[in-house]
């Protein structure tokens, strides 16, 4: 698999949100940027390390007109579990058939204790006002990972 061109116009999509809505990365041209994070599996050690720490700074990407999306294969109804165990101030998409996760590069083989399998494979997409791909992070660390984006934000995109 290979990830869209920087600088491109971001692949579209419209996918559920937790409670079942419509949420399409058309609603935010022109007004936010779109941090577009890929997660395995909602409520694991790993994606909720991540989650937590875009919770925890969620104002400052607010303030950096951002929005951030997670996309993971989990249903909505999942989805809004690991929200409400976690209280989740961002919204998470279903992307059951990995349709998105294959647009973005980031379905592909993965390793896990000697078992090879595919997966998604944990990687963020920085997008611009007007849909632009800006910035790939496809070396994520889950404790330090929003730090790392609202860096790249604060430089500019």
């Amino acid at each position: 698999m290979t990830f869209p061109k920087i600088g491109n116009l971001a692949p579209t999509f419209t996918l559920k949100n937790q409670t079942g809505l419509d949420v399409a990365l058309k609603n935010y041209k022109g007004k936010k940027n779109v941090v577009l994070y890929f997660y395995p599996k909602a409520s694991t050690p790993g994606c909720t390390v991540q989650a937590c720490g875009i919770r925890d700074t969620y104002a400052e990407f607010d303030a950096l007109d951002t929005v951030v999306l997670g996309v993971s294969p989990d249903a909505p109804s999942k989805l809004q579990k690991f929200i409400d165990k976690y209280d989740l101030n961002f919204d998470l998409l279903s992307d059951e058939d990995n349709a998105l996760a294959e647009k973005y590069g980031v379905w592909g083989l993965k390793k896990f204790m000697g078992r090879e399998f595919m997966g998604i494979l944990r990687t963020s997409f920085i997008i611009d006002k007007d849909g632009r791909l800006k910035h790939i992070l496809d070396k994520v660390n889950t404790k330090t990972h929003d730090q790392e984006v609202l860096s790249i934000l604060r430089n500019g995109i």
